[in-house]
């Protein structure tokens, strides 16, 4: 029995089994550079105003600069800070039921054929005859039934800086915010990109405006690790065949 645990554990490493890389660690993000998304991002627009246009602009008396009275005072551009909204209120309630059913019977004979259903008579033993023929009949049945049910809840405001500014204009945002009570520490991140006209006058921008949106929410601390199984545990499940 040692043996065969040994092997399974063996076998399991040698092959870079995943779940044995997330023992003792949070499920990870789809890194964000390997989408299409990002390349559509990072892919470079044309010119929208030629530059006689834009000394037009230059040139006029009203300022549109943020410290300017009348100014834009959103943030547009790199090192800028805005307020990330997030109140996730989700709810997903999925019924499935499939069944079916199947009968079906199948019969042959081959009571005359030239005469030789009667020759081959004589010869079978135990008084056997073709008249008979095949014969063949079968049922199957099926049902199956899921569900799924889930409700998320989640409410909170993180100030995130524009740490680059896209070729077309769009703005790469990052996030993070840590609280520490006693030995707890609890984490909130939250990376993406927005566009410059989807933030508001109060310079606040809800996640569901984000592309590609990272969003986590955690902590780490004593209670967090009571609240863990061990590693010992976990690879006992991972690896287990019952």
């Amino acid at each position: 029995m040692m043996r065969l645990l040994f092997s399974c554990l063996l076998c399991a490493l040698v092959t870079g089994c995943s779940p044995l890389r997330e023992v003792g660690r949070a499920p990870g993000f789809t890194p964000p550079d390997q989408t299409m998304e990002h390349a559509a991002l990072y892919r470079i627009p044309l010119p929208e105003t030629s530059e006689a246009r834009r000394a037009v602009d230059n040139a006029s008396l009203w300022s549109a600069g943020q410290r300017s009275l009348l100014g834009d005072r959103r943030a547009s551009r790199q090192g800028d800070i805005m307020t990330v909204v997030i109140e996730i209120n989700d709810s997903a309630e999925i019924l499935n039921s499939t069944a079916r059913g199947r009968t079906g019977s199948n019969s042959m004979a081959v009571p005359q054929f030239f005469g030789i259903p009667q020759l081959i008579d004589r010869n079978l033993p135990g008084g056997l005859a073709l008249g008979a023929g095949i014969e063949t009949a079968g049922s199957s049945t099926f049902s199956g039934n899921g569900s799924v049910r889930r409700n998320e809840k989640l409410t909170l405001r993180v100030a995130s800086t524009v740490v680059e500014r896209l070729p077309n204009g769009v703005m790469r945002i990052e996030g993070r915010q840590e609280v520490r009570v006693n030995h707890e520490l609890r984490e909130l991140l939250v990376t993406g990109y927005v566009r410059p006209e989807d933030i508001s006058r109060q310079n606040e921008i809800t996640y569901d405006k984000i592309a590609g949106a990272r969003i986590s929410y955690g902590g780490r601390g004593v209670i967090s690790t009571v609240q863990q199984p061990g590693y010992g545990a976990q690879i006992t499940e991972i690896l287990a065949p019952f």
